[in-house]
C-alpha cells in the first residue's frame, strides 16, 4: 500500500517527529509492506454494486496485525462499568452485559494507531472520543488513524468513509482543549 496523504491534527505530525520519529517509521514500514492485492475478496450484495469484487476490510485489518504485532504493537483493552445510577427512580433496565470493553488496535511506547475502513462516525470516534480516553487512562499520549482515501474507499462497501471527508470535518471542527495529537494517514492500495 503507498500513503497518499497526510493530515496533522492538533500538531500531530511534529509530536510525532518529535516524540515517537522510530515508531511513525515502523507505521510506515507496515503501510509499504501490505499487499492489498489479496484483500480483494468480498463479493458486493448491495443494489449499487451487484457482484463486484471488492477490498474487505477484515482481512486489511489482518494484514496490517501481520506487520505490526512482530514489531511489538499490540492491542490494548480497559474494561468498562458502565453507570447505572443515572436511571430514573423506579426504571427497570435489562442487565448490562459483563465484560463490556473499549479497545484501540496497536499500541506500543504510549503511541495509538488505528486502523479503520468502516463508516465515517467510527473515524470521527477514534480521534475525537477514543483516543481521548486512551489517553486519559494513562496508555498513550499521541495518535496515528489509518484511512482509505476516496479512491480506495470507492473500491470497498458503500458507506466507507475516507481521508478528504474526514479531513474536511477536523478543519470545520477544530481542535479542542482535551483533544491529543493525531497524525491522519490516507492510504491507497
Amino acid at each position: 500500500m503507498k500513503i497518499a496523504g497526510e493530515f496533522s491534527f492538533n500538531n500531530g505530525a511534529t509530536v510525532l517527529a518529535k516524540k515517537h520519529q522510530a515508531l511513525l517509521d515502523e507505521v510506515y514500514e507496515a503501510i509499504s509492506k501490505v499487499n492489498a492485492a489479496p484483500c480483494k475478496t468480498k463479493t458486493s450484495k448491495e443494489k449499487t454494486m451487484p457482484g463486484k469484487v471488492l477490498y474487505s476490510p477484515a482481512a486489511l485489518n489482518r494484514c496490517f496485525e501481520a506487520e505490526l504485532h512482530p514489531k511489538g504493537w499490540a492491542h490494548c483493552k480497559v474494561p468498562c462499568e458502565y453507570p447505572t445510577q443515572f436511571y430514573k427512580p423506579g426504571y427497570k433496565a435489562a442487565p448490562l452485559s459483563k465484560g463490556a470493553f473499549r479497545d484501540m488496535d496497536f499500541v506500543k511506547s504510549k503511541l495509538g494507531v488505528e486502523v479503520q475502513f468502516g463508516k465515517y462516525a467510527f473515524m470521527v470516534y477514534n480521534v475525537c472520543a477514543k483516543m481521548t480516553i486512551f489517553h486519559r487512562l494513562g496508555h498513550i499520549n499521541a495518535g496515528i488513524e489509518i484511512v482509505p482515501i476516496k479512491k480506495f474507499a470507492d473500491q470497498m462497501s458503500t458507506g466507507v468513509s475516507y481521508f478528504e471527508q474526514f479531513v474536511w470535518d477536523l478543519q470545520h471542527r477544530g481542535v479542542s482543549d482535551i483533544d491529543i495529537p493525531v497524525l491522519i494517514i490516507g492510504i491507497d492500495a
